[in-house]
């Protein structure tokens, strides 16, 4: 099934348990991991929530098809993307392309930190902190803040933020940035109902506020 990932020069490791992946991932720290839900013994959510512990690798979860539970159950343990059963080998190609460039656009850039309060996203440094203790995020979530602190005091759309930080291919995906959102604000111990960094205009998208 990997094979066409092979053809376009990339190197594939494989793993036949959930406990397999984890040691393969301990030992190789891919670019990217590409994670079924269904696998003896530990089975992929439980995967990805260990893998997300120490490290922002992107992670696209292999789902049924139309089962909408298992994307959003994918989505709230910090998955990146997903991409459903049956899949062609094209479209494969194209969503492990997608995720590695967007990954790429965002790395280490040499701009001024964001500060707001406690709050500090260092883009230099990919990393972010609060209070002075580092906040571990995955790689989608630190993409949307690092795109809300850039455009900080704007009111960014939904559609903007989607084609931003997932792809023009996800604008109408409402559900990807709402799911991300409450994790990052939980990280964050934001509030949406009080919110102290980032705020909503329901239907239309969010702001991040800098304050000092």
């Amino acid at each position: 099934r990997y094979l066409c990932l092979e053809l376009e020069d990339y190197r594939v490791l494989k793993a036949d348990s959930g406990e397999a992946a984890l040691a393969v991932f301990d030992e190789e720290t891919p670019d990217l991991v590409l994670l079924d839900i269904l696998m003896p013994g530990m089975d992929g959510y439980t995967v990805c929530e260990r893998i997300l512990e120490f490290s922002q690798v992107p992670i696209i979860m292999v789902t049924a098809k139309g089962s909408d539970d298992e994307k959003i159950q994918g989505l709230d343990v910090g998955a990146t993307d997903y991409i459903t059963k049956p899949f062609s080998t094209r479209e494969l190609v194209a969503r492990v392309r997608a995720v590695l460039r967007r990954t790429k656009l965002w790395d280490k850039q040499s701009e001024p930190a964001f500060c707001s309060e406690d709050l500090i996203v260092d883009f230099a440094q990919n990393r972010v902190s609060l209070a002075g203790q580092e906040v571990n995020l995955t790689s989608t979530e630190y993409r949307l803040l690092s795109y809300l602190a850039r455009n900080a005091g704007r009111l960014v759309t939904s559609g903007q933020i989607l084609e931003k930080v997932w792809g023009e291919e996800y604008s109408g995906e409402a559900h990807l940035l709402q799911v991300t959102m409450a994790r990052l604000r939980q990280k964050l111990g934001d509030d949406a109902r009080n919110p102290r960094y980032i705020l909503t205009k329901p239907g239309i998208g969010y702001t991040i506020v800098k304050r000092t």
